[in-house]
């Protein structure tokens, strides 16, 4: 439940820093003599310290170490501190990860989250006017184009479909047909996570909409697909007390009114190829901390509808800059699509009619085989972003 891919701006109150960034290099400095562009950040656990707080437009790189104690992320925001232009998450203590972006000159906004949680640790971040590097032949710009557009058009078509089956299925849950609602709550919900990435970059939508229980902070209140996924499977509950029909009414028809508003908003959305090769990571990434360890769905246990959505949009994500990839490294572009297909040939094991088994039912060894095929596609996705924009 992050966000990353595009850069939207969203209705919530800018809160004050916790602590700036640390600055080791004059402003203006670099994290690589040779290249402007290639920063260093030390994420820790009191402080989000970058090699520079300035830096040429163009490709910039941020090498993300974390020196920490917990899994942190990084983020380069707009300069309102609430857009997100670009984030790298799940990095764990000792790990390293890099994050490429194309910047264009302005006013930016850095921040680490050590937790992942909060609002971070953030300082101001310049990018300069420069006349180096960003142009493209005609071919290249033709096939760039073609994929901006066609990645619009899937987000379009992914989000309507969402708000016409989330009616569908809140009017089911509202009716009390239970039955029919929990048969509903996997498949409307694939249209989520096939573009959770841009979903998640609404950062006031995405708390309401899919929090966990589990993942809840003091005193924010829970709603969503998750709350009314419990009433439906309060199996694994102790002590629970069904919703009464007004609470329902209240829980569905705030979704729907929040499905209703993703849908307003993606309209107005535009995507660069950084952005898009960016989410395709991000939403294995989602696998990765989420359905491949059976927590996303936990009432249900109906994970593998997830994990299959976020390998559907993450695909669709690569497979629209796959042209471009190509043209500039061809051994890439055979492995992303080698372990595109060993991960699918796992998930297509697991099939059960029109959906799938549920997580329960998988073995550890299962788990740890698909696991491992999520490890090997992401090894190869971490690179795309640089291979688009070389």
């Amino acid at each position: 439940m992050r966000k990353t891919l595009v850069a939207v701006a969203v209705a919530l109150p800018l809160l004050a820093a916790c602590t700036q960034n640390a600055d080791t290099a004059p402003s203006g400095g670099s994290g690589d003599a040779a290249d402007p562009r290639a920063l260093t950040v030390d994420s820790s656990a009191d402080a989000c310290t970058l090699s520079a707080t300035e830096a040429p437009a163009g490709t910039l790189t941020f090498d993300v170490t974390n020196s920490g104690d917990q899994v942190t992320e990084f983020y380069l925001l707009g300069e309102d501190g609430l857009r997100i232009v670009a984030e790298v998450e799940n990095i764990g203590p000792s790990i390293s990860r890099a994050l490429t972006v194309n910047a264009p000159a302005g006013t930016y906004v850095t921040a680490c989250k050590p937790g992942m949680t909060g609002e971070g640790i953030r300082g101001d971040f310049t990018v300069t006017e420069s006349d180096e590097g960003g142009d493209v032949s005609a071919d290249e710009q033709e096939l760039v184009d073609q994929a901006e557009a066609n990645y619009a058009a899937y987000v379009e078509d992914q989000s309507a479909q969402l708000l016409e089956k989330t009616r569908d299925f809140v009017e089911r849950y509202k009716a009390g047909e239970d039955d029919a609602a929990r048969a509903l709550y996997p498949v409307a919900r694939t249209h989520w996570e096939r573009i959770e990435t841009v979903a998640e970059s609404f950062g006031d939508l995405d708390p309401m909409m899919d929090a966990r229980e589990a993942d809840l902070e003091p005193g924010q209140e829970w709603t969503g697909w998750h709350r009314i996924e419990k009433d439906l499977w309060p199996q694994r509950a102790q002590d629970y007390t069904p919703l009464g029909d007004d609470e329902r009414a209240t829980y569905a028809d705030d979704l729907l009114a929040n499905t209703e508003e993703l849908d307003s908003r993606v309209q107005d959305l535009t995507y660069t190829v950084d952005a898009i090769a960016n989410g395709s990571r991000g939403l294995l990434e989602e696998v990765a901390t989420g359905k491949v360890t059976g927590e996303e769905e936990y009432w249900s246990r109906t994970d593998l509808w997830d994990f299959q959505a976020n390998v559907d949009g993450a695909k669709v994500a690569w497979e629209g800059v796959q042209p471009i990839v190509e043209e500039k490294d061809a051994d890439l572009a055979d492995q992303l699509t080698s372990r595109f297909e060993e991960l699918q040939d796992l998930l297509d094991a697991q099939r059960e009619g029109d959906g799938f088994v549920t997580y329960d039912q998988l073995t550890p060894a299962q788990v740890k085989e698909l696991s491992n095929a999520v490890n090997a596609l992401s090894e190869p996705l971490s690179r795309l972003t640089a291979a688009v924009l070389s």
